[in-house]
């Protein structure tokens, strides 16, 4: 007669429980990866009880000797699976939230817009300008817009990505389209939206600018010529071509430069400036871009560029020093924010 052990009772009840939920839990979203981790955890707790000799067998091919170590090995190894799962589903949830923020925004704006004046059938540049509580200087980078550049009509476009001041109402005081984001979903978040807009427009070169002022006007033309020449398809600003007197200090400067060798060692590419934010692209080369970066965006925009098989020509422009307000990038996070979006996009 084979005497089974409380320990290993106890052990199966918690199997059972453990098995159910997953069962459960499949039942009302019909996700498989829940019912796959619950029967995983489930077989594990059941070795344990039943056939802890298992463990032994894993523990020789790793030549560990000790039981208790492999158990405890094995389960921290399922334990960061599944940190690794939640982390990835949190990623992928935050991504269609913001996906719906950005298309409930945009309805908003098309709802609200009665009038505008988009060029007729003359061809159009439309410039996004993603703008975070940029109340002081968003009126003077609008306003300092052309009309027209190399016969391409100039449409201004100001993404307020949640701001908490005036962004948005000084914008539309001088005729830009806006459209605000009621969250903040960072630099990439608005980019995407400014990029839809400009997508269904049919526009034939999108330009993206900051809303500090730090890019000047007056070399718009020199970024977007070769995109109307016909010579490029991306064309991205360079300030170590030009020249920089945003007042970055020495570990930034040196960290920018660190960036663009990893890229251009990557990609095969030859740039000087991955993180500048003046950049002009066809429009019709916009839908060939899988963008799902919502902070760290240069780096994606550029390898996803490559990976595309864009003409990416650099050019030099002047970065001013910001005409109002502080920076918005993160001091904690962002060369370890900028390393995983150059990978990952790198990787995909």
């Amino acid at each position: 007669m084979v005497t089974v052990s409380t320990q290993s009772l106890f052990l199966l009840a918690v199997a059972s429980l453990v098995l159910l939920w997953g069962v459960l839990r499949y039942r009302r979203r019909f996700v498989k990866i829940d019912l796959y981790i619950a029967g995983t955890i489930a077989l594990g707790i059941f070795l344990v009880g039943f056939f802890p000799t298992v463990y032994d067998v894993v523990g020789a091919a790793l030549d560990i000797e000790n039981r208790v170590v492999t158990m405890l090995l094995v389960g921290n190894l399922g334990f960061i699976a599944f940190c690794l799962y939640l982390l990835g589903t949190l990623r992928e949830t935050r991504g269609k939230l913001g996906e719906l923020t950005r298309q409930l925004s945009i309805d908003k704006m098309a709802a609200e817009r009665t009038t505008y004046t988009d060029g007729g059938n003359q061809p159009t540049i439309h410039v996004v300008i993603p703008a975070y509580n940029e109340e002081k200087s968003i009126r003077t980078v609008v306003q300092s817009l052309p009309e027209v550049v190399l016969d391409h009509y100039v449409v201004p476009v100001v993404v307020s990505d949640g701001s908490a001041d005036a962004t948005a109402s000084r914008a539309r005081i001088e005729g830009a389209m806006v459209v605000e984001h009621p969250v903040n979903q960072g630099q990439g978040g608005a980019l995407k939206t400014g990029f839809e807009i400009a997508a269904q427009a049919d526009t034939d070169i999108v330009v993206t600018m900051d809303g500090d002022g730090q890019h000047p006007v007056e070399e718009l033309e020199r970024l977007v010529r070769p995109i109307v020449d016909g010579e490029a398809d991306y064309v991205m600003g360079s300030r170590h071509k030009g020249v920089d007197k945003s007042g970055n200090g020495t570990v930034r400067r040196a960290g920018v430069r660190a960036f663009t060798v990893l890229v251009n060692t990557l990609t095969d590419a030859d740039i000087t400036d991955c993180t500048n934010g003046f950049r002009a692209i066809r429009g019709s080369d916009l839908e060939r871009l899988t963008l799902t970066e919502e902070r760290f965006s240069a780096p994606e925009l550029i390898i996803e560029a490559r990976k595309n098989g864009l003409r990416i020509r650099e050019v030099p422009i002047t970065v001013e020093e910001r005409q109002a307000g502080t920076t918005k990038k993160p001091r904690l996070g962002y060369a370890l924010g900028l390393t995983r979006t150059i990978l990952t996009t790198w990787l995909r």
